[in-house]
């Protein structure tokens, strides 16, 4: 990965560790000749620049899907509020503004795309096959499912489906996304890499 693109992403606001991102970018890399990768869960834009950093290696393009008002963990009261991205007219969570600072820091505005609104609504209406998706959104169980069965079925054959925060022991993290993980795997998905909480599975 370009070591300016490293930098920029360590330096983004978020949650994605080092290893994972790169272990991200990697899977991501991977499958981005053939054809369009998608994020579920934007924030700040940390993780689009792995995955878009891949996306420009192989001339595709990233898409990042997220409503940027914050996951109920985000909110305020809860562990992982960061005061900092609230907008101080509505008193409203509001990442956007960050992740366009972050990705045209990173000058990734050619390769990553926005897509502004709920994850479900915007799977709803979407029609383009996906060599790669990203599940990284709210971790509530109801939410995770709902991003997973909404945007499973748009990935190719020998696609690959990445999901976040999958942690077997509850000591050490929520369960949702893990349950999720649990679930894909029943349904037929390969692991085909753990790095962290990052798992990445591929459709056979």
């Amino acid at each position: 990965m370009d070591p300016r693109l490293v930098i920029a992403a360590q330096n983004a606001i978020g949650f994605m560790p080092d290893a994972e991102g790169l272990a991200l970018f990697a899977a991501a890399r991977d499958r981005a000749d053939r054809g369009p990768l998608l994020e579920v869960g934007t924030y700040c834009g940390k993780s689009a620049i792995y995955l878009g950093a891949a996306a420009g290696e192989c001339g595709s393009i990233l898409y990042t899907v997220d409503h940027h008002h914050g996951s109920e963990e985000n909110q305020a009261g809860w562990e992982h509020h960061d005061q900092r991205l609230v907008n101080s007219e509505t008193g409203q969570l509001d990442t956007l503004p960050w992740f366009r600072r972050t990705i045209a820091a990173a000058e990734l505005d050619d390769t990553v795309v926005a897509v502004i609104g709920s994850s479900t609504t915007v799977a709803t209406h979407w029609t383009t096959q996906l060599a790669m998706v990203f599940i990284d959104g709210g971790h509530a169980l109801d939410v995770a499912k709902a991003d997973y069965e909404a945007w499973s079925p748009k990935i190719i054959p020998e696609g690959l489906l990445a999901f976040h925060d999958v942690f077997e022991d509850p000591k050490d993290g929520g369960q949702a996304p893990y349950e999720v993980y649990c679930q894909a795997l029943n349904e037929g998905w390969s692991l085909l890499s753990a790095t962290g909480s990052l798992r990445v599975l591929e459709r056979k």
